[in-house]
Formats: structure tokens, sequence, C-alpha cells
């Protein structure tokens, strides 16, 4: 939730722009497990568990108060992920979107990483497109496999563009949905198999792409860093997986990220 936090913050403070959190990960309880849990029972139960919805949708300023108006009909923040999208306020305040975002973040600094600034060139394993050595390490913009066709269905059925927002310590990249697609699909990007352990302590493998930083746009900066927080999760056995997440720090987009709502407004 912390890229979501960032991101939404960042793109509030513009004056021009404003974000919620529309996505079920985005207004779920992070400060009580038990919370989470029946939040996602919940969810469930109301039939919508399994629906892939954006973490952010954006907004032109000029459109607040009618949002404001709709979100407090239907309940507040809270009861979006809820709420079918076949009901009328819904459509109306889709209507009003600019663009839909799923955000995705890493612990690490950006512009430190090893390849981060190494340009792009042809790679025989990509028949000669453009590319980096395979083990190369370097901010990129992650797509999981498993949220390709929820994503492709839900902009097809909404008409609302998406964008992939990935946040590091210091900066975040972003690209359209669309192009990831295409570079997915021409063979420029391949497949991950990326490992994934639960607090159980069981493992996942799950396929992901990771989109070189080059292929998308510069999108923010940070201008206060975030701290590096220890914690844990306890799950219902008792075994206790420790981790390190980022709290706080404030983004700000970049020119080149405004200049991309500028357009999208303009059509």
């Amino acid at each position: 939730m912390w890229s979501e936090e960032r991101l939404l913050q960042a793109v509030n403070e513009t004056a021009r722009y404003f974000a919620l959190p529309y996505g079920p990960s985005s207004t779920a309880p992070d400060n009580d497990i038990r919370a989470f849990e029946l939040y996602f029972e919940r969810l469930e139960k109301a039939g919508l568990g399994r629906i892939k919805r954006p973490d952010l949708l954006i907004f032109p300023a000029n459109t607040r108060s009618s949002v404001e108006c709709i979100i407090h009909q239907l309940g507040g923040l809270t009861e979006l992920p809820f709420t079918s999208e076949h009901d009328p306020r819904m459509q109306t305040l889709l209507g009003q979107a600019l663009l839909a975002v799923e955000c995705e973040n890493s612990l690490w600094r950006a512009t430190k990483m090893p390849d981060f600034s190494t340009p792009m060139t042809p790679q025989k394993r990509l028949n000669g497109k453009p590319g980096l050595k395979k083990n190369a390490v370097l901010p990129t913009v992650i797509i999981k496999l498993e949220d390709r066709e929820p994503l492709r269905k839900w902009q097809r059925e909404q008409g609302i563009p998406i964008h992939i927002w990935h946040a590091f310590f210091d900066v975040a990249y972003g690209i359209s949905f669309d192009k990831a697609e295409h570079l997915i699909t021409t063979g420029e990007i391949e497949p991950t198999r990326q490992v994934f352990q639960a607090p159980g302590g069981a493992t996942t493998a799950k396929v992901i792409y990771k989109i070189y930083y080059h292929h998308g746009y510069s999108l923010a900066t940070t201008v206060i860093e975030p701290q590096l927080v220890a914690d844990s999760i306890t799950d219902k056995s008792g075994h206790i997986l420790p981790y390190v997440r980022f709290v706080g720090g404030k983004s700000q987009l970049t020119d080149e990220a405004l200049a991309l709502l500028s357009e999208l407004e303009r059509t």
C-alpha cells in the first residue's frame, strides 16, 4: 500500500488532478490483520472477491465536487470495492476518470542499481530487439502474468486507459498497459519466474514481466525520503515472518507525468 499512498499524495498535491483509491487493496485495513481478513471475506460474500480493479483512479480537479458527491452516496471510499461497476453511480464516477493506475513498489534505490544508466542495445536472445543482458540489475516496471487478462478485460469494459506506476525509494516510473502488452507480445520483454513467500513459510512461484524503465516515462521523484521500518506478520499457526517496509516519505510528479495527464485531459 506504500506505493499507492505515495503516488496518490503526489497526484493530489498538483492541484490540477486528484486521485482516489479504487481497488480492494487500496481501501483494505492496513493496521489490523483480523480486520484485513474480514474485509476480504466480506468481498468474497459480495461476489466481488475475484474481480480485478486498478488501485487508483485519477480525475481532473474540476470534477472533485461531483466525484465526492457520488462517493458520499455510495457510503464512502471503503464501499467502492463492494459496489458493482454496473451500478449507475459507479458508471458516472468512472465516466469522469482520466486514468486508472495499477501500483507496484520495490525496495531499491533505483538510481543506485548497477545498470541504471546502461543504454539498451540489440540482444540476440530478443531476435535483435533492444534490451539489456539477462542478469542486468536496473529499475523495472513489473506486471504479473495473472493480472494481464483481468486488467485487459477491465480496460476494455470501462474504456479507461490503465497505466502501471512503479515506485522505488528515490524515483517512480510509469508505462501504459497497452505499451506493456505490446512489448510482451512482441517478445521484447521476456517472462521471469519469481518465488514469493507466504506468512506460513510456503512459497509460490509466479510469472512476472520486468519492463525496463527505458520503455516507460519518469513519473515521480522523492522529495522526502521514506523510513525503513522492521515489521512482522504472525500466521494462524504462530509462525512469524519478519520483513522490512517503507513508511512515509513524499513524492512529486515530474513534468513528464503532468504533460501525460494534460494530454489525456485534452483527448
